[in-house]
């Protein structure tokens, strides 16, 4: 099973911390991880709480002490921002004898069991909410691999709802759809590591513009999660030179489904006017 990083234990500790830890906490995940590399009296006086509430937040963590702290955040910051070609190096040097199909399969399961245990149902009943708004406009952007998730997910919602836009995750065609953005639309984010810069950027500008942010992002997440409203985190690691998406595209289906039985009545509608726009079409084989 994956090792559980500092950010999701500092969240599934808020409620039992003091107000000093929760400052702390705050403060932590703000900048996460590059916040908690500096010095422990840098680190306190950015939280203004005093260097023992630090060395107590982390023992309430598990950690030896801060060192052993700052190198749990040290491997994290290593994990994000490895290559395809590192990661396989990785991968190689740790591999077990078992069969790829058997270890592979075994990381998905292990990322999906943790993915949606964390996943609050409260949390994702609000996305479903936001994007089912026939008030708002919904607008999906992916990064160079993750753009496949978001023409997924675009392509269905298009089907169930009207409004709904797939933006070009080149950064030189985005700012155009920035322009119908208004205060209120949702703007579906995928992001994971090696988080690209002209997402963070959309974000910012879709932020200013008064949008909501869904995000879909790992287990190390985006740094647009520090400005999203709503945040989903789906454990990514494989054997293999590239992350596994399963987490991420089971969660968009999910969400998917819940969206579509919202107004269903206005769903099937629209799925019958394509269904006969096929027919006509001939596009696809009639047995």
């Amino acid at each position: 099973m994956a090792r559980t990083t500092v950010a999701e234990q500092l969240r599934e500790q808020s409620d039992s911390l003091t107000r000093a830890e929760r400052q702390l906490c705050d403060v932590i995940l703000q900048n996460y991880p590059v916040t908690g590399l500096g010095t422990i009296t840098t680190l306190a006086e950015a939280a203004e709480v005093s260097t023992p509430t630090v060395a107590r937040l982390v023992q309430k963590l598990g950690f030896k002490g801060f060192s052993d702290f700052q190198q749990s955040l040290r491997r994290e910051l290593d994990e994000t921002i490895s290559s395809p070609l590192t990661k396989r190096e990785k991968w190689v040097d740790d591999a077990p004898d078992e069969h790829i199909l058997n270890r592979f399969t075994k990381a998905v399961i292990d990322n999906i069991g943790q993915s949606l245990g964390e996943v609050d149902p409260a949390i994702f009943d609000e996305a479903c909410d936001l994007i089912s708004d026939p008030e708002r406009r919904v607008f999906v952007v992916g990064g160079r691999i993750t753009r496949t998730l978001a023409d997924y997910f675009f392509l269905h919602l298009q089907v169930i709802r009207e409004q709904v836009t797939h933006v070009a995750s080149n950064s030189n065609a985005w700012p155009h759809y920035l322009l119908d953005v208004a205060p209120g639309d949702v703007i579906v984010i995928f992001d994971i590591r090696r988080y690209e810069n002209s997402t963070l950027r959309l974000a910012e500008m879709a932020r200013e513009r008064e949008a909501k942010l869904v995000l879909f992002t790992d287990q190390w997440s985006s740094p647009v999660a520090r400005i999203a409203d709503l945040t989903f985190r789906n454990r990514i690691s494989a054997p293999s030179a590239w992350d596994s998406n399963v987490t991420g595209m089971l969660l968009a289906e999910i969400m998917i489904a819940q969206v579509q039985e919202r107004d269903w009545e206005k769903t099937r509608s629209r799925m019958e006017a394509l269904e006969e726009m096929f027919d006509r079409t001939r596009f696809f084989r009639k047995f």
